[in-house]
Protein backbone atom coordinates (compact mmCIF):
# COMPACT_ATOMS: atom_id res chain seq x y z
CA UNK A 1 0.00 0.00 0.00
CA UNK A 2 1.13 3.80 -1.17
CA UNK A 3 2.44 5.61 1.72
CA UNK A 4 1.78 2.90 4.87
CA UNK A 5 -1.06 1.62 6.26
CA UNK A 6 -1.70 4.52 8.97
CA UNK A 7 -5.30 4.78 9.62
CA UNK A 8 -7.49 7.43 7.41
CA UNK A 9 -10.35 9.73 9.07
CA UNK A 10 -13.49 10.88 7.75
CA UNK A 11 -13.61 14.62 6.19
CA UNK A 12 -16.35 16.86 5.57
CA UNK A 13 -15.48 16.28 2.11
CA UNK A 14 -18.36 14.08 0.48
CA UNK A 15 -18.53 13.21 -3.43
CA UNK A 16 -21.18 11.15 -4.98
CA UNK A 17 -19.81 7.65 -5.22
CA UNK A 18 -21.42 6.33 -9.28
CA UNK A 19 -21.26 2.58 -7.50
CA UNK A 20 -23.18 2.98 -4.53
CA UNK A 21 -25.78 6.26 -6.21
CA UNK A 22 -24.45 8.18 -2.68
CA UNK A 23 -22.91 10.95 -1.08
CA UNK A 24 -20.08 8.91 0.77
CA UNK A 25 -17.31 11.32 2.87
CA UNK A 26 -13.64 11.59 1.79
CA UNK A 27 -11.14 9.93 3.96
CA UNK A 28 -8.22 11.70 4.49
CA UNK A 29 -5.49 10.35 6.90
CA UNK A 30 -1.44 10.78 6.71
CA UNK A 31 -0.57 8.85 4.01
CA UNK A 32 -0.98 10.12 0.30
CA UNK A 33 -4.43 9.67 -1.42
CA UNK A 34 -4.54 7.58 -4.25
CA UNK A 35 -6.01 9.39 -7.07
CA UNK A 36 -6.29 8.38 -10.51
CA UNK A 37 -8.29 9.88 -13.49
CA UNK A 38 -8.54 8.50 -17.19
CA UNK A 39 -6.57 10.44 -19.28
CA UNK A 40 -6.69 11.30 -22.95
CA UNK A 41 -6.22 9.63 -26.20
CA UNK A 42 -4.11 12.02 -27.97
CA UNK A 43 -5.14 12.63 -31.34
CA UNK A 44 -6.82 16.18 -30.62
CA UNK A 45 -5.61 18.62 -28.83
CA UNK A 46 -7.22 20.14 -25.15
CA UNK A 47 -11.02 20.74 -25.60
CA UNK A 48 -13.77 21.88 -23.15
CA UNK A 49 -14.93 18.72 -22.46
CA UNK A 50 -11.20 17.81 -21.41
CA UNK A 51 -11.17 20.81 -19.31
CA UNK A 52 -14.31 20.31 -17.29
CA UNK A 53 -12.89 16.85 -16.15
CA UNK A 54 -9.80 17.72 -14.89
CA UNK A 55 -10.89 21.35 -13.66
CA UNK A 56 -13.43 19.06 -11.28
CA UNK A 57 -10.32 16.63 -10.18
CA UNK A 58 -8.16 19.63 -9.76
CA UNK A 59 -10.69 21.45 -7.71
CA UNK A 60 -10.94 18.35 -5.27
CA UNK A 61 -7.20 17.66 -5.20
CA UNK A 62 -6.96 21.61 -4.32
CA UNK A 63 -9.35 20.84 -1.46
CA UNK A 64 -7.72 18.20 -0.30
CA UNK A 65 -4.33 19.70 -0.05
CA UNK A 66 -6.16 22.43 1.79
CA UNK A 67 -7.02 20.20 4.40
CA UNK A 68 -3.54 18.57 4.79
CA UNK A 69 -4.09 16.26 2.98
CA UNK A 70 -1.34 14.86 0.54
CA UNK A 71 -2.46 13.06 -3.09
CA UNK A 72 -0.55 11.59 -5.00
CA UNK A 73 -2.56 11.62 -8.35
CA UNK A 74 -2.03 9.64 -11.73
CA UNK A 75 -3.54 10.59 -14.91
CA UNK A 76 -2.89 7.59 -17.90
CA UNK A 77 -2.51 8.60 -21.72
CA UNK A 78 -3.75 5.85 -24.23
CA UNK A 79 -1.29 6.70 -26.65
CA UNK A 80 -2.07 3.15 -28.45
CA UNK A 81 -5.36 3.23 -30.12
CA UNK A 82 -7.90 2.49 -33.35
CA UNK A 83 -8.06 6.21 -33.32
CA UNK A 84 -4.41 7.32 -33.13
CA UNK A 85 -3.62 4.54 -35.68
CA UNK A 86 -6.27 6.05 -37.98
CA UNK A 87 -5.30 9.92 -37.74
CA UNK A 88 -1.43 9.33 -37.71
CA UNK A 89 -2.02 7.19 -41.32
CA UNK A 90 -4.30 10.20 -42.63
CA UNK A 91 -1.71 12.67 -41.29
CA UNK A 92 0.85 10.57 -42.55
CA UNK A 93 2.87 10.71 -39.46
CA UNK A 94 4.05 7.89 -36.77
CA UNK A 95 1.75 7.29 -34.19
CA UNK A 96 4.14 8.03 -31.44
CA UNK A 97 4.84 11.62 -33.12
CA UNK A 98 1.42 12.48 -33.08
CA UNK A 99 0.64 11.23 -29.95
CA UNK A 100 3.81 13.29 -28.60
CA UNK A 101 2.86 16.45 -30.00
CA UNK A 102 -0.93 16.03 -29.19
CA UNK A 103 -0.04 15.54 -25.85
CA UNK A 104 2.17 17.89 -25.63
CA UNK A 105 -0.84 20.72 -26.98
CA UNK A 106 -3.00 18.79 -24.07
CA UNK A 107 -0.40 19.66 -21.50
CA UNK A 108 0.09 22.94 -22.54
CA UNK A 109 -3.67 24.11 -22.66
CA UNK A 110 -4.29 22.63 -19.03
CA UNK A 111 -0.78 24.39 -17.59
CA UNK A 112 -2.35 27.53 -18.91
CA UNK A 113 -5.89 27.22 -17.30
CA UNK A 114 -4.17 26.15 -13.93
CA UNK A 115 -4.47 22.89 -13.92
CA UNK A 116 -2.10 21.26 -11.36
CA UNK A 117 0.55 18.81 -12.88
CA UNK A 118 0.02 15.46 -11.69
CA UNK A 119 2.69 12.89 -10.12
CA UNK A 120 2.51 10.61 -12.91
CA UNK A 121 1.02 10.52 -16.61
CA UNK A 122 2.01 6.84 -17.96
CA UNK A 123 1.70 5.95 -21.09
CA UNK A 124 0.00 2.86 -22.02
CA UNK A 125 2.89 1.98 -24.72
CA UNK A 126 5.41 1.71 -21.82
CA UNK A 127 3.81 -0.98 -19.94
CA UNK A 128 2.74 -3.23 -22.26
CA UNK A 129 4.65 -5.99 -20.84
CA UNK A 130 2.66 -5.58 -17.65
CA UNK A 131 -0.69 -5.79 -19.50
CA UNK A 132 0.61 -9.35 -20.75
CA UNK A 133 1.16 -10.60 -17.23
CA UNK A 134 -1.56 -9.16 -16.44
CA UNK A 135 -3.70 -11.20 -19.16
CA UNK A 136 -2.12 -14.14 -18.82
CA UNK A 137 -3.36 -14.23 -14.76
CA UNK A 138 -6.69 -13.79 -16.18
CA UNK A 139 -6.51 -16.37 -18.44
CA UNK A 140 -4.94 -18.56 -15.71
CA UNK A 141 -7.88 -18.09 -13.94
CA UNK A 142 -10.08 -18.90 -16.26
CA UNK A 143 -11.50 -15.46 -17.00
CA UNK A 144 -9.65 -14.68 -20.48
CA UNK A 145 -10.60 -17.33 -23.67
CA UNK A 146 -8.28 -17.17 -27.09
CA UNK A 147 -9.78 -16.72 -30.34
CA UNK A 148 -7.61 -16.49 -33.84
CA UNK A 149 -4.65 -14.27 -32.00
CA UNK A 150 -7.98 -12.48 -30.38
CA UNK A 151 -7.81 -12.63 -26.07
CA UNK A 152 -10.90 -11.95 -24.42
CA UNK A 153 -12.55 -11.83 -21.38
CA UNK A 154 -15.52 -13.70 -20.31
CA UNK A 155 -17.79 -11.32 -18.84
CA UNK A 156 -20.20 -14.38 -17.77
CA UNK A 157 -17.77 -15.40 -15.49
CA UNK A 158 -18.34 -12.61 -13.15
CA UNK A 159 -21.84 -12.32 -11.84
CA UNK A 160 -21.88 -8.39 -10.85
CA UNK A 161 -21.00 -7.22 -14.38
CA UNK A 162 -22.94 -4.20 -14.60
CA UNK A 163 -23.27 -3.11 -11.14
CA UNK A 164 -21.02 -0.12 -11.20
CA UNK A 165 -23.25 1.33 -14.11
CA UNK A 166 -26.60 -0.76 -13.04
CA UNK A 167 -27.96 -1.31 -16.79
CA UNK A 168 -29.20 -4.08 -17.87
CA UNK A 169 -27.67 -6.33 -20.65
CA UNK A 170 -29.85 -4.44 -23.23
CA UNK A 171 -28.42 -1.39 -22.96
CA UNK A 172 -24.80 -2.37 -21.93
CA UNK A 173 -24.96 -3.87 -25.47
CA UNK A 174 -26.06 -1.39 -26.98
CA UNK A 175 -23.13 1.19 -25.30
CA UNK A 176 -20.88 -1.73 -25.83
CA UNK A 177 -21.43 -0.75 -30.24
CA UNK A 178 -21.62 2.36 -29.74
CA UNK A 179 -18.54 2.71 -27.80
CA UNK A 180 -16.48 0.87 -30.06
CA UNK A 181 -17.22 -2.75 -28.28
CA UNK A 182 -18.25 -4.53 -31.33
CA UNK A 183 -21.14 -6.91 -29.52
CA UNK A 184 -21.42 -8.84 -32.88
CA UNK A 185 -17.90 -9.66 -33.33
CA UNK A 186 -18.25 -13.40 -34.61
CA UNK A 187 -14.84 -14.55 -32.18
CA UNK A 188 -16.48 -13.67 -29.19
CA UNK A 189 -18.89 -16.05 -27.28
CA UNK A 190 -21.29 -14.09 -25.96
CA UNK A 191 -21.73 -10.26 -27.04
CA UNK A 192 -20.39 -8.50 -24.00
CA UNK A 193 -16.88 -9.97 -24.07
CA UNK A 194 -14.55 -7.29 -24.49
CA UNK A 195 -11.14 -7.40 -26.14
CA UNK A 196 -7.96 -7.54 -24.10
CA UNK A 197 -5.41 -8.62 -26.96
CA UNK A 198 -5.56 -8.41 -30.17
CA UNK A 199 -3.30 -8.99 -33.49
CA UNK A 200 -1.79 -5.85 -34.96
CA UNK A 201 -2.27 -5.14 -38.84
CA UNK A 202 0.63 -4.42 -41.08
CA UNK A 203 2.32 -1.23 -40.04
CA UNK A 204 0.77 -1.28 -36.67
CA UNK A 205 2.47 -1.16 -33.18
CA UNK A 206 3.21 -4.43 -32.35
CA UNK A 207 4.48 -6.96 -29.22
CA UNK A 208 5.24 -10.34 -28.80
CA UNK A 209 3.06 -12.39 -26.54
CA UNK A 210 2.10 -15.54 -25.93
CA UNK A 211 -0.69 -14.89 -28.04
CA UNK A 212 1.19 -13.48 -31.25
CA UNK A 213 2.63 -10.06 -32.17
CA UNK A 214 -0.06 -7.63 -31.26
CA UNK A 215 -1.41 -4.91 -28.89
CA UNK A 216 -3.67 -4.58 -26.20
CA UNK A 217 -7.30 -3.63 -25.52
CA UNK A 218 -8.52 -0.18 -24.71
CA UNK A 219 -9.06 -1.48 -20.68
CA UNK A 220 -6.64 -3.35 -19.50
CA UNK A 221 -4.44 -0.27 -19.43
CA UNK A 222 -6.40 1.65 -16.93
CA UNK A 223 -6.40 -1.87 -14.61
CA UNK A 224 -2.89 -2.34 -15.20
CA UNK A 225 -1.48 1.49 -14.56
CA UNK A 226 -4.04 2.40 -11.64
CA UNK A 227 -2.84 -0.32 -9.69
CA UNK A 228 0.76 -0.18 -10.67
CA UNK A 229 1.47 3.47 -10.25
CA UNK A 230 -1.17 3.85 -6.93
CA UNK A 231 -1.36 -0.07 -5.26
CA UNK A 232 -4.58 -1.10 -4.19
CA UNK A 233 -7.51 0.16 -3.02
CA UNK A 234 -7.26 2.98 -5.28
CA UNK A 235 -8.96 5.83 -3.68
CA UNK A 236 -10.71 7.62 -6.01
CA UNK A 237 -10.88 6.89 -9.49
CA UNK A 238 -12.59 9.07 -12.12
CA UNK A 239 -13.01 10.64 -14.98
CA UNK A 240 -15.83 11.28 -17.81
CA UNK A 241 -19.06 9.69 -17.29
CA UNK A 242 -19.04 8.25 -21.07
CA UNK A 243 -16.27 5.90 -19.29
CA UNK A 244 -18.82 4.27 -16.66
CA UNK A 245 -19.39 1.71 -19.64
CA UNK A 246 -17.51 -0.27 -21.01
CA UNK A 247 -14.85 0.82 -19.91
CA UNK A 248 -14.84 1.50 -15.72
CA UNK A 249 -17.23 -1.73 -15.86
CA UNK A 250 -14.60 -3.72 -17.43
CA UNK A 251 -11.85 -2.30 -15.82
CA UNK A 252 -13.28 -3.96 -11.87
CA UNK A 253 -13.98 -6.95 -13.96
CA UNK A 254 -10.54 -7.12 -15.14
CA UNK A 255 -9.27 -6.38 -11.66
CA UNK A 256 -11.52 -9.25 -9.96
CA UNK A 257 -11.00 -11.90 -12.85
CA UNK A 258 -7.01 -11.00 -11.29
CA UNK A 259 -7.49 -11.46 -7.84
CA UNK A 260 -6.99 -7.49 -7.19
CA UNK A 261 -9.91 -6.76 -5.43
CA UNK A 262 -10.90 -4.06 -3.78
CA UNK A 263 -9.87 -2.24 -6.73
CA UNK A 264 -11.18 1.20 -6.13
CA UNK A 265 -13.17 2.90 -3.07
CA UNK A 266 -14.70 5.58 -4.83
CA UNK A 267 -15.87 6.19 -8.47
CA UNK A 268 -16.45 9.86 -9.49
CA UNK A 269 -17.65 10.76 -13.07
CA UNK A 270 -18.06 13.74 -14.85
CA UNK A 271 -21.26 14.62 -17.22
CA UNK A 272 -20.14 15.79 -20.64
CA UNK A 273 -20.08 18.91 -21.98
CA UNK A 274 -22.17 19.61 -25.37
CA UNK A 275 -21.62 21.97 -28.54
CA UNK A 276 -24.63 22.92 -30.95
CA UNK A 277 -27.21 20.21 -29.60
CA UNK A 278 -24.63 17.42 -29.81
CA UNK A 279 -21.67 15.77 -26.86
CA UNK A 280 -18.87 17.30 -27.66
CA UNK A 281 -16.86 14.69 -29.47
CA UNK A 282 -13.58 14.09 -31.47
CA UNK A 283 -16.03 11.55 -34.06
CA UNK A 284 -19.22 14.61 -34.40
CA UNK A 285 -16.27 17.26 -35.00
CA UNK A 286 -17.98 19.79 -32.50
CA UNK A 287 -14.62 20.20 -30.24
CA UNK A 288 -13.80 23.85 -28.74
CA UNK A 289 -10.70 23.58 -28.05
CA UNK A 290 -9.14 25.67 -24.62
CA UNK A 291 -6.38 27.20 -26.89
CA UNK A 292 -9.28 29.22 -28.91
CA UNK A 293 -10.47 30.45 -25.95
CA UNK A 294 -7.40 31.86 -24.02
CA UNK A 295 -7.50 33.82 -27.55
CA UNK A 296 -10.67 35.51 -26.46
CA UNK A 297 -10.49 35.35 -22.35
CA UNK A 298 -7.93 35.36 -20.01
CA UNK A 299 -7.65 31.99 -18.47
CA UNK A 300 -9.53 32.57 -14.93
CA UNK A 301 -12.51 33.06 -17.01
CA UNK A 302 -12.49 30.02 -18.51
CA UNK A 303 -11.99 28.35 -15.11
CA UNK A 304 -14.73 30.38 -13.60
CA UNK A 305 -17.01 29.30 -16.94
CA UNK A 306 -16.09 25.69 -16.11
CA UNK A 307 -16.82 26.21 -12.50
CA UNK A 308 -20.53 27.94 -13.01
CA UNK A 309 -21.44 24.50 -13.87
CA UNK A 310 -21.82 21.26 -11.42
CA UNK A 311 -19.69 18.05 -12.71
CA UNK A 312 -22.62 16.18 -12.63
CA UNK A 313 -24.92 18.06 -14.93
CA UNK A 314 -24.32 17.93 -18.29
CA UNK A 315 -24.05 21.23 -20.13
CA UNK A 316 -23.88 22.98 -23.14
CA UNK A 317 -21.00 25.53 -24.61
CA UNK A 318 -22.39 28.75 -26.00
CA UNK A 319 -20.37 32.13 -26.49
CA UNK A 320 -22.67 34.07 -23.63
CA UNK A 321 -21.35 31.16 -20.94
CA UNK A 322 -18.05 32.86 -21.92
CA UNK A 323 -18.52 36.69 -21.91
CA UNK A 324 -20.68 36.04 -18.76
CA UNK A 325 -17.60 34.37 -17.27
CA UNK A 326 -15.31 37.15 -18.18
CA UNK A 327 -17.89 39.71 -16.78
CA UNK A 328 -17.60 37.55 -13.32
CA UNK A 329 -13.51 37.70 -13.64
CA UNK A 330 -14.13 41.76 -14.18
CA UNK A 331 -16.63 42.30 -10.89
CA UNK A 332 -14.02 40.27 -8.91
CA UNK A 333 -10.88 42.08 -9.74
CA UNK A 334 -13.04 45.22 -8.93
CA UNK A 335 -13.96 43.74 -5.46
CA UNK A 336 -10.55 43.03 -4.94
CA UNK A 337 -9.41 46.16 -5.37
CA UNK A 338 -11.64 47.67 -3.81
CA UNK A 339 -9.81 47.85 -0.41
CA UNK A 340 -12.58 46.76 1.99
CA UNK A 341 -11.21 44.93 4.82
CA UNK A 342 -13.05 42.31 7.27
CA UNK A 343 -13.03 41.37 10.66
CA UNK A 344 -11.81 37.83 11.32
CA UNK A 345 -15.22 36.79 12.57
CA UNK A 346 -17.03 38.19 9.44
CA UNK A 347 -14.14 36.51 7.27
CA UNK A 348 -14.54 33.53 8.95
CA UNK A 349 -18.68 33.39 7.92
CA UNK A 350 -17.56 34.10 4.26
CA UNK A 351 -15.21 31.47 4.04
CA UNK A 352 -17.16 28.84 6.16
CA UNK A 353 -20.32 29.01 3.13
CA UNK A 354 -17.40 28.77 0.76
CA UNK A 355 -16.41 25.99 1.91
CA UNK A 356 -19.72 24.24 2.60
CA UNK A 357 -20.10 24.14 -0.82
CA UNK A 358 -17.12 23.25 -2.08
CA UNK A 359 -17.60 20.33 0.65
CA UNK A 360 -20.54 18.97 -0.57
CA UNK A 361 -20.36 16.96 -3.84
CA UNK A 362 -17.74 19.96 -5.28
CA UNK A 363 -20.84 22.22 -5.60
CA UNK A 364 -18.52 25.30 -7.45
CA UNK A 365 -21.72 26.68 -8.89
CA UNK A 366 -22.51 27.03 -4.92
CA UNK A 367 -19.40 28.43 -3.94
CA UNK A 368 -19.43 30.94 -7.11
CA UNK A 369 -23.12 32.22 -5.88
CA UNK A 370 -20.98 32.46 -1.82
CA UNK A 371 -17.79 34.32 -3.99
CA UNK A 372 -20.33 36.86 -5.69
CA UNK A 373 -22.05 37.85 -2.42
CA UNK A 374 -18.68 38.66 -1.22
CA UNK A 375 -17.41 40.01 -4.46
CA UNK A 376 -20.42 42.70 -3.96
CA UNK A 377 -20.55 43.05 -0.17
CA UNK A 378 -16.12 44.09 -0.72
CA UNK A 379 -17.27 46.65 -3.70
CA UNK A 380 -19.97 48.37 -1.18
CA UNK A 381 -17.83 48.42 2.18
CA UNK A 382 -15.96 51.50 3.40
CA UNK A 383 -12.76 51.02 1.69
CA UNK A 384 -11.04 51.71 5.39
CA UNK A 385 -13.40 49.65 8.06
CA UNK A 386 -10.25 49.02 10.19
CA UNK A 387 -10.74 44.68 9.64
CA UNK A 388 -7.92 42.74 10.48
CA UNK A 389 -8.54 40.61 6.85
CA UNK A 390 -8.06 42.22 3.64
CA UNK A 391 -11.00 41.45 1.59
CA UNK A 392 -9.52 41.15 -1.99
CA UNK A 393 -7.16 38.91 0.03
CA UNK A 394 -10.02 36.39 0.77
CA UNK A 395 -11.31 36.30 -2.42
CA UNK A 396 -8.23 35.57 -3.96
CA UNK A 397 -7.74 32.25 -1.34
CA UNK A 398 -10.87 31.07 -1.93
CA UNK A 399 -11.44 31.55 -5.96
CA UNK A 400 -7.84 30.49 -5.71
CA UNK A 401 -9.71 26.47 -5.10
CA UNK A 402 -11.28 26.73 -8.05
CA UNK A 403 -7.86 27.30 -10.06
CA UNK A 404 -9.06 31.14 -10.48
CA UNK A 405 -7.11 32.90 -8.01
CA UNK A 406 -6.23 35.12 -10.93
CA UNK A 407 -9.56 36.53 -11.08
CA UNK A 408 -8.72 38.93 -8.25
CA UNK A 409 -5.50 39.03 -8.48
CA UNK A 410 -5.50 41.83 -11.16
CA UNK A 411 -7.20 45.30 -12.38
CA UNK A 412 -10.82 44.66 -13.69
CA UNK A 413 -9.77 45.50 -17.59
CA UNK A 414 -7.80 42.77 -19.44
Amino acid sequence: MVGGTAAMLQSMLRLFDTATRSLRPVPVGDRPLRLYVCGITPYEGGHLGHAFTYHTFDVLTRRLRSLGQDVHSVRNVTDVDDDILRVARERGVSWEELANTVTAEFDRDMAAISILDVDAAPRASQHVADMIDWISELERRGYAYRADGWVYFEVSRLREYGSLSGLDAGEMRRLSAERGGDPDDPRKRAPLDFVLWQPSLPGEPAWASPWGDGRPGWHIECSVLASGHLGTPVDIHGGGDDLVFPHHESEIAQAVGAGVSPYVSLWVHVAMVGYHGEKMSKSLGNLVFVSELLERVPPAAIRLMLAAHHHREAWEYTDPLLEAAEARRRRYAQAAQAGATLDTREAERWRGEFLARVDEDLDTPGALRVADALAEHLVGAPRAAGGAVEGGTLLRELLDLLGAAAAAAGPPAG
